[in-house]
């Protein structure tokens, strides 16, 4: 993508950058662009950033996925489970070790002392 060329309309010298920075920095979200010169040399352009969006409409979203190819949730869970250990983060021994449970109960039901 080509970012947009200044017009010689928006030409400002390093002066004016200075002296006029407010107004510039208006002018800069307003979507102008501005060639800034010193010494009547071009030597840079200031150019608005160009936003991104933050939302997508649920119809773009749709258009989208429509391209996209199928996935099988058998597969995927097989792929997963041949690939990760779940066992490593069982929550249950993680909070024993920190000793977050005040009573122990043996094998036989009853509390350990």
């Amino acid at each position: 993508m080509s970012t947009p060329q200044p017009d010689r309309d928006h030409q400002i010298s390093q002066r004016d950058l200075r002296n006029r920075s407010a107004e510039i920095m208006d002018g800069l979200e307003r979507g102008e662009s501005y060639a800034v010169t010193r010494n009547g040399h071009h030597i840079g352009d200031l150019i608005p950033i160009r936003r991104r969006r933050r939302a997508v409409s649920r119809a773009e979203f749709a258009a989208v996925s429509r391209g996209m190819p199928l996935l099988d949730d058998r597969k995927y869970r097989e792929d997963a489970d041949r690939h990760a250990d779940d066992s490593l983060f069982d929550p249950y021994d993680r909070a024993y070790g920190r000793g977050e449970f005040a009573e122990e109960v043996a094998d036989d039901g009853r509390e350990r002392e």
